[in-house]
């Protein structure tokens, strides 16, 4: 995986190319229904972001890739189109689901991995987003919670 990231500050992204084309697609993973791109990779939201904003600094871009589509992003069933947008940093367009900048985690190695799932990290948590574009706070069902050494699931 590569991820290309300058300048210094958080409205300096750099689309990766993880995107499958801006396409917004829904999978059932450990976490239930949850949004992930065209290829099934999981696509999470960060606590710290204000609608239609990133907020991630330029060291977590290195490990929360944006999702980015130099397309107009794509719904398919069960993900509302109306609700996709794009927000522009650095000439680049991040896709957004219902106000929420999205992102990639470069922990997640295959389709419909949650390694991400309330990991706190660079300020915030870390959520998947369910088809209604709200944050999904359970932990996985099938897997061992993710956890850094600050932080891990509150329960």
């Amino acid at each position: 995986m590569t991820v290309a990231v300058s300048g210094g500050g958080a409205a300096k992204l750099k689309a990766t190319p993880l995107n499958a084309a801006g396409t917004l697609s829904v999978k059932h993973t450990a976490l239930g229904n949850t949004l992930v791109d065209g290829n099934g990779r999981t696509l999470y939201l960060f606590r710290a972001d204000k609608p239609n904003h990133s907020t991630l600094s330029r060291a977590g871009f290195a490990v929360w890739p944006a999702f980015g589509s130099s397309a107009t992003p794509q719904a398919t069933a069960g993900v509302s189109a109306a609700q996709i947008a794009t927000i522009r940093s650095d000439g680049r367009r991040q896709v957004t689901y219902y106000g929420h900048p999205l992102y990639y985690y470069v922990g997640d190695k295959g389709s419909g991995e949650v390694k991400g799932q309330g990991l706190s990290q660079f300020g915030a948590l870390w959520y998947v987003l369910s088809p209604n574009g709200h944050a999904v706070t359970s932990a996985p069902s099938t897997q061992s919670p993710a956890t850094t050494e600050s932080s891990g699931y509150r329960y």
